[in-house]
């Protein structure tokens, strides 16, 4: 499927209908044209589906209107490959003339479509593709990080909250792949200057199906704690072999958010109680605005929102909220992004404001969370420690953070 289609019925969510062409809010006036490209085919088809409901739900709520102005939103299933997605994003510039990019969801999807409206000057928002250098050391002004995070941004409180338990001596397992080693690079760097010291680093092939020989290496090496990122089946597979290999209950299992998102634990059960990861949103926050968006997306899909999501509907509000700042006039791209850049997000899902730093990413409270089990036999994240205001660069100066080289297997801080 090459394109999607948002319907309304009655001011509702209604299906997603796939026809040739794109949905248009029926309201007067020129409308504002949005390229929505997600991975609607392929291995991560799953969570881009989630993006698109996302995106969609925001509209739905707002009568299909952004600023005021009706919308028209062309989606492009970029297939999980970075050539298609550079395709779909040229097309999508070039012919549909949209007057900006959304979405995303694999880093290489995503660093090929940068590169290419570095030349254009399109802004593209970018609320899932998490690469620390796209808001750090080859930042592109038009790229902007709404509703998102770079990749070491979380696992940074998580390395600070693992030593307040007590813990100094530590282990990482990780896809072998640049997300996987920028997540292992922030916790480590912490970890390692807080007094704790990573005893060993391990890293293997997507679509790994038995951890069995890596288990066997991290139960001896005497760790107190290990760190997992993990994403989509691996995840799945690594969270119950660590269950079935005994060490479950043994030694704690905490994680990138990837790995106990709502895309990977629907249908898990009780391997996946108590780990605890570091995240921005956890659907099983008490907090009132959270509360009401996880019961209107739980009415709207019949699942727990997922960070994909969650981070698709925040970054439509907050483009909504910059063009509203400048009476919804997208002519003036200049303008337009410098509105992005100063909104402050006052009225998202999370309950608090967050804003941008000055290299385009958000400023979060970060929330530690664990997996636990709701009275419907369900599992959530809930939050059990926070941490207000994290920037992406923890309590680094910047410009020196910045001239350490980029993580890497060979670099983890």
């Amino acid at each position: 499927m090459d394109r999607r289609t948002f319907l309304f019925a009655g001011g509702s969510l209604a299906a997603s209908i796939p026809l040739s062409g794109s949905w248009m809010a029926r309201a007067q006036g020129e409308p504002i044209r949005i390229g929505l490209m997600a991975p609607l085919t392929g291995v991560v088809a799953s969570g881009g589906r989630e993006m698109v409901d996302g995106f969609q739900m925001y509209f739905a709520e707002k009568g299909g209107l952004i600023a005021g102005r009706p919308v028209e939103i062309i989606v492009e299933d970029d297939g999980a490959n970075p050539d298609i997605a550079l395709q779909k994003a040229r097309r999508l510039v070039e012919q549909a003339k949209v007057h900006l990019l959304f979405g995303n969801l694999l880093a290489n999807t995503g660093l090929a479509v940068a590169n290419y409206v570095e030349s254009t000057g399109t802004p593209y928002f970018i609320p899932i593709i998490a690469a620390d250098d796209l808001t750090q050391r080859h930042r592109i002004s038009n790229v902007i990080r709404v509703a998102g995070y770079s990749a070491s941004h979380f696992p940074r409180p998580l390395a600070d909250w693992a030593l307040a338990q007590g813990w100094r001596k530590a282990a990482t397992i990780s896809q072998d792949y640049t997300f996987g080693h920028e997540q292992c690079g922030g916790f480590s760097q912490v970890f390692r200057a807080g007094g704790g010291e990573v005893i060993g680093q391990f890293w293997h092939p997507l679509n790994t199906s038995d951890f069995s020989s890596y288990l066997g290496q991290l139960a001896g090496l005497g760790v107190d704690v290990i760190f997992a990122m993990e994403t989509g089946a691996d995840a799945t597979r690594f969270m119950q072999q660590y269950r079935d290999f005994g060490l479950k209950g043994n030694i704690p299992l905490i994680g990138a958010m990837n790995m106990t998102d709502q895309s990977v634990i629907r249908t898990m059960g009780d391997e996946v109680e108590g780990i605890v990861s570091a995240a921005h949103f956890a659907e099983g926050s008490t907090v009132p605005a959270t509360q009401e968006f996880v019961a209107r997306y739980e009415a709207a899909y019949k699942n727990l929102p997922s960070l994909y999501g969650f981070a698709m509907y925040s970054g439509a509000m907050w483009i909504d909220e910059a063009l509203k700042s400048i009476d919804g006039d997208i002519s003036d791209t200049g303008a337009f992004l410098a509105a992005v850049s100063k909104t402050e997000l006052t009225g998202s899902p999370l309950g608090t404001a967050v804003k941008l730093d000055d290299y385009g990413n958000p400023i979060y409270d970060v929330v530690i969370r664990s997996l636990r089990k709701r009275p419907d036999g369900r599992f959530w994240n809930e939050p059990i420690a926070e941490y207000p205001a994290v920037s992406q660069f923890w309590t680094y100066d910047p410009e020196e953070y910045l001239r350490q080289p980029a993580f890497s297997r060979d670099y983890q801080g």
